[in-house]
């Protein structure tokens, strides 16, 4: 086997003594032979004692009595440090608080807290001639007591005024304010009226006139409202007073006014027979008295005209003006004041006449339709002779079938024509015009007195003597 070499031999003797103890290493004897080393022991490693507080204890640790506090606090050191806790610079309760030290932290426990478990907590740790801090403050709290000696001080139309001294037990901690709250007598039911109030007074408003109130107050902290509240000895009595508003006195002012027209008459044309309306507008106080005149002359009693007055609003109707209704109309308004008229002018037209464009052409159409009516009815005799000859018998045509056909041209006749033609114009003649063709249905025709009705078969008198 080959000899080691200088260096492999420092190496494994090094191994050797941090691998052994103190104890071993005093009777370790390493071979002293030519070029060997001479065996030494190395320092142990340390570090120094460092605490790791967590950031949230850093600021107060606040806890509520009755809760549990246990706090873990890790450090670092090298070889194991010693851990040792106090409280107000005082060695801890070990009834009330346990402490537990492992080889990297330390634990705080408290099972239920208590006020005197508030206070500065300090963690030490140390090793060798090292050591390192940590304080820890906690504070434990509770609801605070009540206010004291609570009065109403004074009372005025719809206000009262409370004031009350602070509680004797805060609960270990700063009050946040008070909270006020009123009770009427009638409900009995508190309603607040100020939250976290700061003062030891107040003033309570808007209370109902006629109700009676009771007042109370809270005091309170982090914890909450204190359990009780004191209740004022006296009811604050909201009185009804009846009020008396005086008005003020003013100057009335005058509105009385002479008649003034703020919309005249208009002149108008009408058609005979149709209503006309005239309006106007007048302003005045007191109320006038309107009266309407034509060309002068009063027409308040003539049933013909209908005279109103609303608001100011004059208006006149004429029923059915006919044409001596036309002229200058007057509306004329008065008062203790003074007086006003506005004139207009009515003009009344006669109703148009409907002209008929085709007139002539329906007298001429009658008469071509009576001259062939004449025609037929001549043409009857020969038609009847004409059978009788190839019947072997001669047949005569009756007499009433004799008409002439300078009936038509009479005058009185031609004066019936033009009266038909008239009523059928105006629309007051019913049926079909006289002389209008004959169409294949009954007919009928005027002749000279003679009224008769044609078919295709024969033709008989229905009034007055034949021609």
């Amino acid at each position: 086997m080959e000899a080691a070499t200088a260096p492999e031999m420092a190496l494994s003797s090094k191994l050797k003594v941090e691998e052994a103890c103190p104890a071993d290493a005093e009777r370790l004897q390493p071979c002293q032979g030519a070029g060997s080393p001479t065996p030494k022991l190395l320092p142990p490693m340390e570090e120094h004692p460092k605490i790791r507080l967590p950031r949230a204890l850093k600021q107060t640790y606040v806890r509520k009595v009755g809760d549990t506090v246990n706090l873990l606090i890790p450090f670092e050191g090298k070889p194991k440090p010693r851990a040792t806790w106090t409280h107000n610079g005082c060695a801890l309760d070990t009834s009330r608080v346990n402490v537990r030290n492992g080889e990297q932290d330390s634990i705080l426990f408290i099972r239920e807290a208590q006020r005197t478990d508030s206070g500065h907590y300090q963690l030490r740790v140390q090793l060798g001639g090292l050591e390192a801090t940590a304080t820890i403050d906690i504070l434990v709290i509770e609801k605070p007591g009540p206010p004291q000696s609570i009065k109403l001080v004074d009372v005025w139309d719809s206000n009262a005024t409370l004031e009350w001294t602070p509680p004797q037990d805060m609960g270990n901690t700063a009050l946040l304010g008070y909270t006020v709250q009123k009770a009427d007598t009638k409900s009995g039911l508190w309603f607040t009226v100020l939250e976290r109030y700061h003062r030891t007074s107040c003033v309570v408003s808007d209370l109902i006139f006629g109700n009676s109130y009771a007042f109370r107050v809270f005091a309170e902290n982090q914890c909450g409202l204190s359990e009780t509240a004191p209740i004022t000895a006296d009811l604050a009595h909201i009185q009804k007073v009846a009020t008396v508003y005086k008005t003020k006195g003013f100057a009335q002012r005058d509105f009385s006014e002479a008649p003034k027209f703020t919309q005249p008459l208009a002149d108008c044309t009408t058609i005979t027979g149709y209503d006309t309306q005239l309006f106007c507008c007048v302003r005045a106080s007191p109320r006038p008295k309107i009266i309407w005149l034509k060309n002068k002359v009063d027409i308040q009693g003539n049933p013909k005209y209908r005279a109103l007055s609303h608001l100011g609003i004059c208006s006149l109707e004429i029923r059915k003006p006919g044409p001596f209704d036309g002229g200058i109309y007057t509306c004329k308004a008065v008062n203790a004041l003074g007086e006003a008229s506005v004139d207009c002018r009515v003009d009344v037209k006669a109703r148009p006449h409907t002209k008929t464009s085709s007139g002539s052409s329906i007298f001429r159409g009658c008469q071509r339709g009576e001259e062939h009516l004449v025609g037929r009815l001549a043409a009857l005799p020969r038609r009847a002779e004409g059978a009788g000859k190839r019947g072997g018998a001669r047949r005569e045509a009756p007499s009433h079938w004799r008409i002439r056909s300078r009936a038509a041209t009479r005058p009185s006749h031609q004066a019936r024509l033009s009266s038909a033609l008239r009523r059928s114009a105006e629309g007051r003649g019913g049926g079909r015009p006289l002389g209008a063709r004959a169409r294949p249905h009954p007919s009928s025709a005027l002749l000279d007195g003679v009224s008769l009705r044609t078919t295709n078969r024969a033709a008989r008198p229905l009034l007055g003597p034949t021609g």
